[in-house]
């Protein structure tokens, strides 16, 4: 049974930091690309960063240079740091794999920025 769980979410503060694991078991994570979506509210959910099997990362331009993916295939863990966070970085955002189009989705984490 292939799971992804998702921990690191939270409130805080504008210009602040987060950093979200996605944890994965029965599957093995490193033979994915990976990506981490999110879920604003009243939105569509968005792919903000991905990163492939061989470590090439993709970010949004909504986030480049803020949010950094990373993964530990021996920790079958993928990342996402998240730093000077703004309040419309608020949603749920979770962990996907393949990336695109995702076949296996964690539960997803809530991230609330206040302002």
């Amino acid at each position: 049974q292939v799971q992804l769980v998702e921990s690191g979410g939270g409130l805080v503060q504008a210009g602040g930091s987060l950093r979200l694991s996605c944890a994965a078991s029965g599957i093995i994570f490193s033979l994915y690309d990976v990506g981490w979506y999110r879920q604003a509210p009243g939105k569509q959910r968005e792919l903000v960063a991905s990163v492939t099997r061989g470590g090439i990362t993709n970010h949004a331009d909504s986030v480049k240079g803020r949010f950094t993916i990373s993964r530990d295939n021996a920790k079958n863990t993928v990342y996402l740091q998240m730093n000077s966070l703004k309040p419309e970085d608020t949603g749920v955002y979770s962990c996907a794999a393949p990336a695109r189009p995702p076949r296996y989705w964690g539960q997803g984490t809530q991230v609330t920025v206040s302002s």
